[in-house]
C-alpha cells in the first residue's frame, strides 16, 4: 500500500513555523488607539522549488473609521487620502469586515504551508502592528492569525542590507522599481515591502547564511 503521509511544506522549517505576511496600513494619524485606520493590505508570502521565498497573493481593504475615530488633516494630506471620494466610499468596508477579509487569506495561507501562525512584516513594522492589534481589539476578535508583538522590520533589514531605512531608496536599491506616484496606498506599499523582504532573505540565501544556519540546528 502507499504511504500517505504528509510531506510538510518547506517554508513551514524556514521561520519555527510562521509564515511571513507583509502587512501595511494607511491611517489618520499616528495613534492606533485614537486614529482612523483607512486601507490594510497584507501580503502572503511562498517558498518557489528552490528555497527562494516569492509573493504569494495579495488582499486589500478601504476602510470606514470607527465610531468616534480621530482623523488628522495632515495625515489625508500626506496619504492622499479623500474620505469624501464617492469611489472610496463605495468600496469602504467596516473594520471588522476588511479583518475578516485579511485573515480569511492569511489562515488559509499558513494552513497551506504547515505553518503554525503567521508573523507580520511591515517597514517600521511596530506601526502596522498596533493599528492592527487595535483594530483587532475593537472588533473583539479572539482568534488573530498573527503572532501578537513578534514581527520582521524591513526598515531595519533594509538599513542592514543596503544601508537604507527609506522603502522607496532600499527597493531602489534592491533593483526594485518604485513609483513614488502611487506611495502610500496600503497595497502599493505592500506589495514593495513584500519585494524587497523576499529580495533580502534570497540574498542571506544565496550567500549561505541559511545553510550555515541548518548545519548549526544540525549540530545543535
Amino acid at each position: 500500500m502507499a504511504s500517505t503521509s504528509h510531506v510538510k511544506h518547506p517554508m513551514s522549517g524556514r521561520f519555527r513555523g510562521y509564515l511571513p505576511v507583509v502587512v501595511d496600513v494607511e491611517t489618520a494619524g499616528f495613534n492606533a488607539q485614537t486614529d482612523a485606520l483607512l486601507e490594510i493590505a497584507a501580503t502572503t508570502i511562498t517558498m518557489d522549488e528552490s528555497g527562494m521565498l516569492i509573493p504569494e497573493h495579495t488582499v486589500a481593504c478601504h476602510v470606514e473609521p470607527f465610531e468616534g475615530a480621530n482623523i488628522e488633516q495632515s495625515a489625508l494630506e500626506f496619504t492622499r487620502i479623500d474620505l469624501d471620494n464617492p469611489l472610496r466610499k463605495s468600496m469602504s468596508v467596516p473594520e471588522n469586515e476588511a479583518l475578516s477579509q485579511v485573515f480569511k487569506s492569511v489562515r488559509k495561507s499558513v494552513k497551506s504551508h504547515d505553518c503554525t501562525r503567521a508573523i507580520l512584516v511591515g517597514h517600521n513594522s511596530s506601526f502596522d502592528q498596533g493599528f492592527l492589534n487595535a483594530a483587532v481589539s475593537r472588533c473583539g476578535i479572539k482568534r488573530n492569525p498573527f503572532h501578537p508583538f513578534s514581527s520582521f522590520d524591513t526598515a531595519t533589514l533594509g538599513g542592514m542590507a543596503f544601508g537604507q531605512t527609506v522603502l522607496a531608496r532600499a527597493c531602489k536599491l534592491a533593483g526594485i522599481p518604485f513609483d513614488n506616484d502611487q506611495a502610500h496606498s496600503a497595497r502599493y506599499d505592500t506589495e514593495r515591502t513584500a519585494e524587497l523582504f523576499c529580495s533580502i532573505i534570497n540574498r542571506w540565501k544565496e550567500l549561505g547564511g541559511w545553510a550555515l544556519t541548518e548545519q548549526a540546528l544540525e549540530d545543535d
